[in-house]
């Protein structure tokens, strides 16, 4: 069955373009002028994956991302007119998949919808290399439960946003050896290139600060990637605090 996309963007020419392409790609797409009118159409339909510009009438985009966010972790990427750090780390914050900055290349975006789709079917499945087989993963005091999704730290639940719950995930399933950076980056992200770095070193830093108070922690093994590592004394070395 074909997958069905919702795009909100208040561009008739940006709606009709992606409209356009991802029609071509096989998905079935429905677009609104605004976020208001898609957030009506998705909690009485959901569909599984969102296209959310972040500059529109009544309410902005990350607003309906963060009402989504309070029922569903379908795949959501942002679009933005402007290039800002603030809007970009906002988004990720709210936990968005994604972002993509006007003007932008429509192929790359058809592109990161079937990768996030993809990355996103795996999880839910947890037949991924994300993940293992077993539905219990420990590292230190963290607990993952693939079956609920759900994270705890010395048994208090942890709320992650969905790129989060995958990080950290899959540094545990990996918890023997330092993961390079590229191949977070392709296993997390779907990127097959380093040149997208910031998005994971924002979620690494976020996730950072999320498990402070456990007996784990990540650090950054220099011009290489991150490891997940236990504190002998609960002390953690600077540059991971930062």
């Amino acid at each position: 069955m074909s997958k069905m996309i919702y795009i909100a963007d208040d561009e008739e020419k940006i709606r009709n373009l992606l409209k356009s392409f991802l029609e071509r790609e096989g998905f079935n797409v429905i677009a609104f002028p605004t976020g208001d009118a898609l957030l009506e159409r998705f909690q009485d339909t959901p569909c599984d994956l969102i296209i959310l510009d972040v500059m529109m009438p009544g309410h902005d985009g990350f607003f309906i991302l963060k009402e989504i966010r309070r029922e569903s972790n379908i795949p959501i990427i942002m679009l933005t007119a402007k290039d800002s750090d603030a809007d970009y780390i906002q988004g990720l914050d709210l936990g968005s998949d994604d972002y993509f900055t006007k003007p932008f290349s429509p192929i790359k975006l058809v592109t990161k919808v079937k990768s996030t789709l993809k990355r996103h079917e795996d999880l839910m499945n947890g037949s991924s290399e994300v993940v293992q087989n077993d539905n219990i993963l420990v590292f230190a005091d963290i607990v993952i439960n693939k079956k609920t999704k759900e994270c705890t730290i010395d048994g208090k639940v942890l709320p992650l946003t969905p790129n989060e719950y995958a990080l950290l995930t899959y540094m545990i399933s990996n918890k023997d050896r330092a993961i390079p950076r590229v191949e977070l980056l392709d296993k997390i992200w779907g990127y097959s290139t380093e040149v997208e770095t910031r998005v994971a070193d924002d979620t690494v830093k976020r996730l950072r600060k999320k498990i402070k108070d456990s007996s784990a922690s990540v650090t950054t093994v220099w011009g290489y990637g991150f490891k997940l590592v236990e504190n002998d004394s609960g002390d953690r070395d600077s540059d991971d605090q930062e």
